[in-house]
């Protein structure tokens, strides 16, 4: 996106005619073949090949005889290759006996007769070993920091998780958490594992109407809040739209309580029959808390997802398999040395990235990690740089939005700050253009940094293609390939495998533990999304998105199948013709989206933001915009260019980086703005949008 920002992402679905469109454009594809790709230049192939260094080659984790006998064990023995890794990595309280079960797919069951607990497996077995180990620092959004060891840690989860069983929550009740980005909201995340509750995070930038609509597709009894959040150095309401969405409601609304976190001084209407206060409820409750033994297939949390009819998905993960993807890629991705690193995710825990690299996979592995409550820009553009510096972080996994953010404002602000603590970088939440990866790899990690450029989804749970650090060679733009045990390829709709450097479906061919079981109360809409009949008569897990494999078998990812333009008759990525328009000195980022047109079917809009601080304007705009134009085609070539090209200061942007392509294609089309607006970061852009030509 997570992305996202994380990485959320839009699910591809397809009515009769889009069906039959995919169709022809693929046997065009295909019959255009290699003379089609010798003509287009792919601004993803720099020809630059980067190896990792042999200092980090001789700590990592993963030897390549390590990750030999790991594929070749996943090749001959799949169900026991996960299996074993179940075994080694996972505190089980009733061990399984039962790995994989496939007798109802795509509905897939893993380690189906085990127990066990998240909690325990996060904070217990960790305090047990190492009670003093820092496991949080946390920086607030003004610079306050504050430090907490896993034993204090599992005795705030213990102090909550006791309150809420005092009010009354249940195992396999749904909570809503609509938090600031806190040790708090983690405390709740981790109490809901501990005593069996589901929780569902709704990011804190969503609106009192994208609240409702989750407490009404979940039946969640509870809510769990903060009076408000300091963001940028803003106070922005968290109560005030909790109280909003229960208005919506109405007397159809399901909630029993609502726990209320006093973050900030803001004032918020209290209602003391419906109304708690955290602190009361922690109180006077003990430290400790039984663990509640769960199924490997309880369902852990349910994120929601926006679809593509603008209704949220609630994607439901399950525990223990859920909970394997995590620990598996902290270790084999990551690198994570838990005795010296500092590991960082900048996600919001309101994004799947946040779910599995802030709450779930550091504390599992028994790591210490930062969570920052603030934005990358404030009090100034320097604060990423800084926080690295001043917590020597090693370990950096943010979005490549965000770096070109920072590229634009100021390329050489992180000259000032001491980063030399840094020993591996991550990208995270779309595909990475390569001017963002070099200067990310030369500026930021100094050469010296290894970058793992994970493709993954909200579905997948965790990392499913990435560079193995000390052992792939890295090549900007590309996310290599899948990690052991994920059976990733690329194909036709018949399922068939496409030649290399052509253009097709990304699928995973087998099932594997952190995937998605199910859409919540909506199963017929799962397998719909995610197997459908049309690709491979259903077989696979359809990941929505369109890539291709390069002669070296590494994964390119050119967007979703929805982003792929079809111009003319001929398919070109989002992506490629961004990455383009990135490479020229003036943009600093740009973003492609669809017009139609009465003879292409499709045009090429693009919005450019440029560097420095002026928006090209008039004549300025004007040749500029002929510039970009003839750029583009000795890049890639004329069936690429650019029929409109529309400059601003910014993209529409959710606070967790994430490009919002859905606005812009209504900007660039002429339409109404109908979505709900409320998680941008900068509502006010979309008037310049419009107004700019």
């Amino acid at each position: 996106m997570v992305f996202l920002y994380g990485m959320d992402y839009e699910v591809f679905t397809v009515n009769c005619l889009q069906k039959t469109a995919n169709i022809i454009n693929l046997m065009l594809t295909a019959f255009l073949g290699e003379l089609y790709m010798s003509k287009l230049k792919s601004v993803t192939h720099t020809g630059s090949v980067f190896a990792p260094s042999p200092e980090f080659l001789n700590q990592a984790n993963l030897t390549q005889e390590k990750l030999n006998e790991l594929n070749w064990k996943a090749q001959t023995d799949y169900t026991s290759f996960w299996g074993e890794l179940a075994l080694e990595y996972i505190t089980w309280d009733k061990p399984f006996t039962k790995i994989l079960n496939e007798t109802n797919t795509p509905f897939y069951k893993w380690f189906e007769d085990g127990q066990l607990n998240i909690s325990y497996n996060c904070l217990d077995r960790h305090v047990a070993a190492n009670p003093h180990k820092t496991a949080i620092i946390f920086e607030a959004d003004d610079g306050h920091v504050t430090m907490v060891n896993y034993q204090e840690l599992l005795a705030m989860v213990c102090r909550f998780a006791n309150g809420l069983k005092q009010i009354g929550v249940k195992k396999g009740e749904r909570l809503i958490i609509y938090m600031p980005n806190s040790i708090e909201a983690v405390v709740a995340m981790q109490a809901c594992a501990r005593i069996g509750a589901i929780h569902s995070v709704v990011f804190g930038g969503f609106s009192a109407k994208s609240l409702a609509e989750r407490i009404t597709d979940a039946k969640a009894a509870y809510v769990i809040t903060a009076d408000a959040q300091e963001r940028g150095g803003k106070t922005l309401p968290l109560k005030a739209n909790v109280d909003e969405a229960l208005q919506i409601l109405g007397d159809k609304s399901p909630i029993k309580s609502i726990i209320v976190n006093k973050r900030t001084q803001e004032d918020c209407h209290f209602e003391k029959a419906q109304d708690i206060w955290w602190h009361n409820l922690v109180k006077d409750q003990p430290d400790t808390c039984e663990i509640e033994l769960v199924n490997s297939e309880h369902p852990l949390f349910i994120l929601y997802t926006s679809g593509s009819t603008g209704a949220p998905k609630g994607v439901q993960h399950s525990s223990a398999g859920y909970l394997l993807g995590a620990i598996l890629t902290m270790q084999w991705v990551f690198d994570i040395k838990i005795h010296s690193d500092i590991f960082w995710c900048t996600a919001d825990v309101g994004w799947i990235t946040g779910h599995t690299y802030v709450c779930y996979g550091p504390l599992a592995v028994g790591a210490t990690q930062i969570i920052f409550e603030g934005i990358p820009t404030y009090p100034n553009a320097g604060r990423f740089w800084q926080v690295i510096d001043k917590h020597k972080v090693s370990i950096f996994y943010t979005a490549p939005t965000a770096i070109r953010s920072l590229i634009k404002i100021d390329a050489s602000l992180p000259k000032q700050f001491d980063l030399t603590s840094l020993r591996l970088l991550g990208s995270v939440g779309e595909p990475i253009n390569p001017e963002a990866w070099l200067w990310y790899y030369e500026v930021i990690g100094k050469k010296r940094c290894p970058i793992v450029d994970t493709w993954w989804q909200t579905e997948t749970g965790s990392h499913m293609l990435s560079q193995i650090p000390g052992i792939d060679k890295m090549k900007p733009g590309s996310c290599s390939g899948p990690i052991p045990g994920i059976m990733a390829d690329i194909v036709d709709e018949s399922g068939n495998l496409v030649k290399p450097n052509n253009n097709g479906y990304l699928v995973i061919k087998r099932p594997f533990p952190s995937q998605i079981r199910t859409i919540w109360n909506n199963p017929e809409l799962f397998i719909k999304s995610y197997f459908p009949k049309y690709i491979a008569n259903g077989k696979y897990y359809v990941a929505g998105d369109s890539a291709y494999l390069d002669s070296e078998e590494r994964f390119w990812i050119l967007g979703r199948i929805d982003d792929v333009l079809n111009v003319s008759g001929h398919r070109l990525s989002t992506m490629e013709i961004e990455s383009a328009l990135t490479l020229h000195p003036q943009v600093a980022e740009a973003a492609i989206v669809s017009k139609l047109h009465d003879i292409k079917g499709e045009s090429i809009f693009a919005f450019v933001v440029c560097k420095g601080t002026a928006c090209p304007v008039g004549d300025k705009a004007h040749e500029l915009s002929k510039e970009l134009v003839k750029w583009i085609i000795k890049e890639i070539g004329p069936i690429a260019k650019p029929d409109e090209i529309r400059f601003s200061n910014s993209l529409p942007k959710t606070r967790s980086g994430k490009i919002m392509r859905r606005l812009l294609r209504s900007i660039a089309r002429n339409e109404e703005i109908t979505q709900d607006i409320s998680t941008l970061e900068n509502p006010a852009i979309l008037e310049q949008l419009k107004k700019e030509v």
